[in-house]
């Protein structure tokens, strides 16, 4: 397992992608049919072929996930803490703790953990990744709504929480689960057809993170859109590695769900700000920020873990 051979070609990805929009290969008009053809069929479809076909009893943890959700609901504390610490208004200050918790799942943390582990780690993370996108999808409604205007509205917060589970990529860890549980293995038709669409998802997400990056958002919101960065990229993920080192939990169980919580701020976060009164620019600061520094997080936590 090369740390350096998993990060490099996936970060050269996410820069080409950048270029390919700067100089007109990647249009405008692609990115959202796109993000749609990944988010909702090639990356479930991904991660239902790795789930279903891998015994969940042999690699699901339960201290794995109460772990994970302890080291999220922590840094949702310390985050809330900071930007209230900094005075930040309510829209932004809602946005700063979303985006120092809210993890890349879908499109970062699954392709590192895909071309880090393996298949075997893939369908673990793939199965963690159904437990950690439920609270940190139902922290973010939290805080958003609590801060939103809109908040005494119950349609609002019912509306978005009811979209968490209908999450593609929940609902396709769920069904992998299913079918691993029941011990059903795919026909051959159905199986090479998820193999083939499953080829779809990694490039593009990747090429997708880097056609949405914004350098002119990250300089304008540097020093704020930085302490979500270190809370995100270092403070989570430190704490996440020091439960499972002082509970012994065994390195294979814990490194895909621990690639999950080091991942960067995730893309949703932009489109729940956008939906929930929070601050828009500088959800895409934070993500272009955090997508970017990731690549040397993701190098270090991964050399002192292995």
């Amino acid at each position: 397992m090369n740390i350096v051979s998993t990060i490099i070609p996936i970060f050269s990805i996410i820069i080409l992608g950048w270029i390919s929009f700067r100089k007109g290969f990647i249009p405008e008009t692609f990115i959202t049919p796109a993000n749609r053809l990944v988010y909702y069929l090639a990356i479930p479809a991904m991660i239902f072929r790795a789930v279903s076909q891998n015994p969940f009893s042999q690699y699901f943890n339960a201290n794995v996930v109460i772990i994970a959700f302890l080291s999220m609901i922590l840094i949702f504390i310390i985050a809330w803490f900071v930007g209230k610490m900094y005075k930040l208004k309510k829209g932004l200050l809602a946005t700063f703790i979303q985006s120092s918790f809210h993890c890349n799942i879908g499109y970062l943390a699954l392709a590192v953990a895909y071309y880090y582990l393996g298949n075997a780690g893939f369908a673990r993370a793939g199965i963690f990744a159904g437990f950690v996108m439920i609270l940190q999808n139902f922290l973010s409604v939290m805080v958003l709504n609590f801060y939103s205007t809109k908040r005494s509205s119950k349609n609002t917060f019912v509306l978005i929480v009811s979209k968490i589970f209908v999450n593609p990529v929940i609902i396709s860890a769920a069904a992998g689960i299913v079918f691993s549980l029941a011990g059903v293995s795919l026909p051959v038709i159905l199986s090479r057809t998820l193999d083939i669409l499953s080829g779809l998802a990694l490039p593009t997400a990747l090429l997708i993170i880097g056609a949405t990056l914004s350098f002119d958002l990250m300089q304008k919101q540097l020093a704020t859109v930085l302490s979500t960065s270190i809370i995100k990229l270092l403070c989570m993920p430190g704490i996440a590695f020091l439960l499972f080192y002082l509970l012994d939990i065994p390195k294979t169980d814990y490194i895909p769900a621990f690639i999950l919580l080091a991942a960067p701020t995730a893309t949703l976060t932009y489109v729940m700000a956008k939906e929930m009164e929070g601050d828009t620019d500088f959800a895409v600061a934070a993500i272009s920020l955090n997508t970017l520094l990731s690549s040397i997080t993701f190098t270090f936590w991964l050399t002192i873990i292995t």
